[in-house]
């Protein structure tokens, strides 16, 4: 009983299914580079996010926390806050301008504050986006795989029938090798769109985990500017 070589099947097939077979490859290929990359920015995001939150809720003063901040990278709220924290600087420039000013009531600053919400809100997108790169080929290559295995194992049937009316004979030593080169190609995409699908829907829900702590964190970071904008206006 002969052992199923996938090489030699490989080099036996005809271009359409080479082509297709190599095509395959390559999305394997990308997408366990992706998966990989992206176990390692989760990790690291983890360990720089539980390092700072815990840092800045400990600091003195912000001028502190953002000292800190500068040095993680990959920590999706030491991104943000460095963002809101610029954009604080600026709010406090704009308010020493105007603090002459009879008419200002405590509404009208806090209003003011409403370009730090909209630094936030970006800020948080742009980290989304970030982590998220790449997580969209994983649903591509989940999706798209399997009707490129096949149209592989199509093709290779029809090539097989073709040469079985050319030779005039169907047994089954003349039909079997030609099916299952073909069959080959449809296993192939499965293999190469299941991991995908499963590390796609798994990357999914980390992300909307840290989208959620994200958002968490510009809240309660906002929320501590403003009591810390109200108390000094009282």
């Amino acid at each position: 009983m002969g052992e199923l070589n996938i090489i030699s099947m490989f080099l036996g097939a005809g271009l359409t299914v080479k082509f297709v077979m190599t095509m395959l490859l390559g999305f394997s290929v990308y997408s366990w580079f992706i998966v990989f990359q992206k176990f390692s920015l989760f990790k690291k995001a983890g360990e720089e996010s539980e390092e700072f939150l815990e840092t800045f809720w400990q600091s003195k003063n912000l001028s502190e926390a953002v000292r800190f901040a500068n040095n993680l990278t990959l920590c999706p709220e030491a991104n943000i806050f460095r963002t809101g924290y610029h954009e604080l600087q600026k709010l406090g420039k704009t308010t020493a301008t105007s603090r002459g000013a009879a008419d200002e009531t405590l509404e009208t600053r806090l209003a003011g504050m409403e370009p730090l919400k909209r630094a936030l809100r970006k800020a948080e997108n742009l980290e989304s986006s970030r982590l998220s790169k790449s997580l969209s080929f994983l649903a591509t290559t989940g999706s798209t795989a399997p009707f490129i295995g096949l149209f592989g194992t199509v093709w290779g049937i029809m090539t097989s029938f073709h040469e079985i009316g050319m030779r005039g004979s169907a047994s089954l030593a003349v039909v079997a090798p030609g099916v299952s080169e073909a069959l080959v190609v449809t296993a192939a995409g499965l293999a190469v769109a299941i991991p995908a699908v499963v590390f796609y829907n798994y990357y999914s829900n980390q992300m909307a985990e840290i989208e959620s702590r994200m958002h968490s964190f510009s809240v309660d970071f906002l929320n501590l500017v403003e009591r810390d904008f109200i108390s000094r206006q009282g």
